[in-house]
């Protein structure tokens, strides 16, 4: 690559040279006879035709794959399109690619850079502009002034993060070439002044398996059936709702480009959405809106936006709409950059079939939601589509055209939008330094201290900086101590830090005056503090007593110190998530762990009930390594009342329903060490349920798991082949629950627990049936009748205290919750029993979020134990490992594991 780019170089000063000698002897020697306006001519000629020669060079997308990208039932693979980006990397000086990470099955991935040949060659001399501006405030205007001069407008695109979303990224090869090779003198304007990031594919997983899925069925009766399963290794869809806590690796990659590496002054992640509703959805979004987002870069939006869709209107791209459904209120999509004060946008194109057309009646266009309540000429969309024929090749066009606007206002504007950058970086560190909150303090000595270590670590991935009190301090009558974390929103992402460390509170707003409330497009409570359990005290003043008493932390920080010599073994505080974790390492690798009983101490130390205990041994001693937090040393055995642990087989029920939660879950337990085998709904028929002691349900509808198919408002056919559709059945239910009756248990969460509601059937010893009731029942749905709502709201819940399910937890935490299930308990018939674990408080509900008519669930139980026969049940109204981002609760699986 580096030699065909010094080839090309060498070739342009060489005719530029030539060219200026000529002119040079022309002037001064006076020549002119000798010197042939022959010459002249072949010389410019040179330098007209170099373009022309540099694109000659230079593969065409549809050469190289063999089709046009965006034909008909054609698409490429994540590595095919990865080795066309590198070929243009070796045949053109206008495009850079740079390894930004590696996804979660091993692909690596990367970002290309567009632009310039000058620019690619002064990248890392962009990229300090870049740093500067967005986190500088202390440039003089001089300085201000000749980077802004200087620097470019840097561009972040992101493109098909959801994978059955293919449109984005089957455009990025024409969108490059033509960048790249374009002699239009508007375009390489364009390209002088701008740089373009495009992250060919944000999910490289998800691509290969929907373009897998697809290309198996071309030609069947299947032909554009959904991909079974979630198109990532875990989390599918949910891939954005990651950016908070950044728990996937493809997340990390893409937020390290914008939050801490090349600092971009504008993003944009590209999407599709479903085939009968508007062909296009450009910025800005509708309500609600985020309120610690500074109203400029709103202003922003609405400026590229407005852009958009003119310049896709003149290009005779019907259907594009603004303001409709999507808002901008909730951090955690990959547009988390808007709250590092990017100007972060969202594309939403229609889709077909994947790759296949799929035609639409005129009658069957909807729009269904928040800003557009009919499919009308209207001021939100000027120019409706009237139906027909969509292809992939549309959604490729409406890309092309969407991204040139993009840049043309990033041109057209680059020096106020480099300003901005800077602007805004001052701005917010003065509002950290002038309004409150001023800092969170969170004290050292926390419940879960593992999950203090884990916010400290994910504020800092987030390109926040943390800092530690050297001294002890007092503030409002508070004693502060060495130790104790501080976070100062003085800082250029102030926006971030306050939005993830307070408790939510949101923003109603109304259609009309004292109408309906404009509801949240998705969760309303996503506060780090609250959803790991962390005690985090808001102070409201801006002081040296901080200021002057406070060192950064290091990266990767840590409360551990040197292991002492010469121990029995150690202790592990059940009070830390991160304990479970080092005993279920331990059981794997096959060390004797235990479990104790009761309290004890340890020089002075409370080692709690359920706490863990594990002699010394070489996977002790390497597990340490990894350890975030002091284990209690031991220099011999504890004479107390310990169980011996052993390692639980699980069988995890994971659905091909694009089942996200179950995804998490296989996610959570990865994370931890916790072995299990995943098995689908058919496989229940055959399954020996005596090989293990657990069956986990995460939360998926009663209806897919008993039928395979969807059944809220009558029975929905799934876009699956038919082997992907078989539920559990009436006979599989009672296979699950004759395994319960024998000894078995069961955990479930979320709607899976309408599962075993209602009226159960086993094989009694006699072998007649016998029928019976659990002793529960959901009335979410009742309440939701009459007027129950909770999007997604961390909600108050108490905990029975000393049962081996809560040990750990502290009296009451919050839980993330949406409204349903509710449950009710009654007295239970023969061989039956129950315990209420968890039940909501009469007042004070909402710890953050937004619920409507939440008292109705008032002294409700939301956790349960069942026992029948021999066997246990645990139902959780709620998630317990929601998105991996409600550290706070894990404890109620963990311990269940245990049970």
């Amino acid at each position: 690559m580096l030699l065909c780019h010094i080839s090309q170089l060498t070739h342009i000063l060489w005719i530029q040279k030539t060219f200026l000698y000529l002119l040079l002897v022309q002037q001064k020697i006076n020549l002119m006879k000798k010197i042939s306006y022959k010459t002249l001519l072949i010389a410019i000629a040179l330098l007209m035709a170099l373009p022309a020669i540099a694109q000659n060079q230079i593969e065409k997308p549809e050469a190289f794959f063999g089709f046009k990208p965006g034909a008909d039932r054609q698409l490429f693979t994540y590595e095919k399109l990865i080795d066309y980006f590198k070929l243009l990397d070796s045949q053109s000086p206008r495009i850079k690619m740079f390894r930004i990470g590696t996804s979660p099955m091993g692909k690596p991935m990367y970002v290309a850079m567009i632009s310039s040949a000058k620019n690619i060659a002064e990248l890392s001399k962009l990229k300090e502009i870049n740093k500067q501006l967005a986190l500088n405030p202390n440039l003089s205007e001089a300085q201000k002034s000749e980077m802004i001069k200087d620097g470019k407008v840097f561009i972040y695109a992101t493109l098909s993060m959801h994978s059955s979303e293919v449109g984005p990224t089957q455009a990025s090869p024409l969108i490059a070439y033509k960048l790249i090779t374009s002699d239009d003198p508007q375009i390489r304007n364009w390209m002088d002044n701008v740089v373009y990031m495009m992250v060919p594919n944000h999910n490289p997983d998800g691509m290969d398996m929907v373009v897998e899925n697809y290309l198996k069925y071309k030609g069947t009766p299947y032909e554009g059936a959904s991909l079974p399963g979630v198109w990532h290794k875990y989390v599918g869809h949910d891939n954005n709702r990651d950016f908070i806590t950044l728990s996937q690796s493809d997340s990390k990659a893409i937020a390290a480009v914008s939050d801490t590496s090349w600092y971009p002054q504008v993003m944009f992640e590209k999407h599709q959405m479903g085939m009968s509703d508007v062909r296009y959805f450009v910025p800005p979004p509708t309500d609600a809106i985020a309120q610690v987002i500074d109203a400029n870069l709103w202003n922003w939006m609405k400026i590229f936006g407005s852009n958009m869709i003119t310049e896709m209107t003149a290009d005779s791209l019907r259907g594009v709409v603004q303001q409709y459904v999507f808002d901008d209120y909730w951090p955690g999509s990959t547009e988390t950059s808007l709250w590092k004060n990017v100007i972060s946008m969202l594309t939403e194109c229609a889709s077909a079939k994947v790759a296949t057309p799929v035609y639409i009646e005129p009658t069957e266009l909807t729009a269904d939601g928040k800003g557009l309540s009919d499919y009308k000429k209207s001021i939100d969309m000027p120019a409706p589509w009237p139906g027909g024929w969509w292809r992939l090749s549309d959604i490729v066009q409406y890309e092309i055209s969407s991204t040139m606007a993009i840049i043309k206002t990033a041109y057209l504007h680059k020096d106020e939008i480099l300003k901005f950058r800077n602007d805004i970086c001052i701005k917010e560190i003065n509002k950290g330094k002038t309004l409150a909150p001023n800092y969170y303090i969170l004290p050292a000595a926390q419940h879960d201290q593992s999950e203090l270590v884990d916010l400290i670590r994910i504020m800092q991935e987030q390109g926040v900086d943390v800092y530690h009190l050297t001294k002890d301090i007092t503030l409002n009558n508070f004693d502060y101590h060495t130790g104790d974390i501080v976070i100062p929103l003085a800082q250029p992402y102030r926006p971030f830090i306050k939005e993830v460390m307070e408790a939510q509170e949101y923003p109603v707003r109304h259609f009309t005056h004292g109408g309906k409330v404009i509801r949240p497009y998705d969760i309303t409570s996503w506060s780090l503090p609250l959803q790991k359990g962390l005690e985090s005290h808001e102070i409201d003043q801006y002081t040296d007593v901080v200021n002057k008493n406070i060192d950064k932390l290091p990266l990767n920080f840590n409360f551990m110190t040197a292991p002492k010599k010469d121990s029995w073994g150690m202790a592990f505080n059940v009070n830390d998530n991160e304990s479970f974790k080092d005993a279920f390492t331990l059981l794997s690798e096959k060390n004797n762990v235990y479990r104790t009983e009761e309290d004890f101490t340890v020089n002075g130390k409370l080692v709690p009930k359920g706490s863990f205990i594990a002699s010394n041994s070489s996977d002790l001693k390497k597990l340490t390594e990894d350890m975030t937090v002091e284990p209690i040393v031991l220099s011999e055995k504890p004479t107390v009342k310990l169980k011996e642990l052993k390692l639980p087989r699980i069988a995890l029920m994971v659905t091909w329903f694009h089942d996200m939660d179950a995804g998490w879950t296989r996610f959570v337990f990865d994370t931890y060490h916790i072995p299990y085998t995943e098995i689908h709904p058919e496989d229940i028929a055959t399954l020996d349920l005596s090989n293990y002691d657990f069956l986990i349900f995460p939360d998926m509808a009663k209806s897919v798991l008993l039928d395979g198919k969807y059944s809220e408002n009558g029975y929905y056919q799934p876009n699956f082949p038919p082997q992907y559709t078989q539920g559990i059945g009436k006979k599989g239910l009672e296979k699950v629950m004759e395994f319960v009756n024998n000894g078995g248990k069961i955990l479930s969460w979320g709607q899976s627990t309408n599962l075993f509601e209602g009226d159960q059937k086993i094989k009694a010893e006699n072998g007649k049936e016998a029928e019976f009731v659990l002793p529960y029942r959901n009335i979410g749905p009742e309440l939701r009748k009459q007027g129950l709502y909770c999007p997604g709201t961390l909600i108050a819940v108490n905990w029975k205290q000393g049962h081996p399910l809560t040990l750990g937890m502290e009296k009451r935490t919050g839980i993330f919750y949406r409204g349903n299930p509710v449950f009710t308990t009654s007295i239970p018939g023969f061989e039956m029993d129950r315990r209420v674990i968890g039940w909501f408080p009469e007042e004070n509900l909402i710890m953050s979020g937004y619920a409507e008519n939440i008292k109705m669930v008032g002294n409700m139980p939301i956790m349960v134990w069942l026992k029948r026969g021999k066997g246990q049940m645990v139902i959780y109204g709620f998630s317990p490992i929601f998105r991996d981002s409600t550290p706070v609760t894990f404890k109620l699986v963990f311990n269940a594991l245990f049970i």
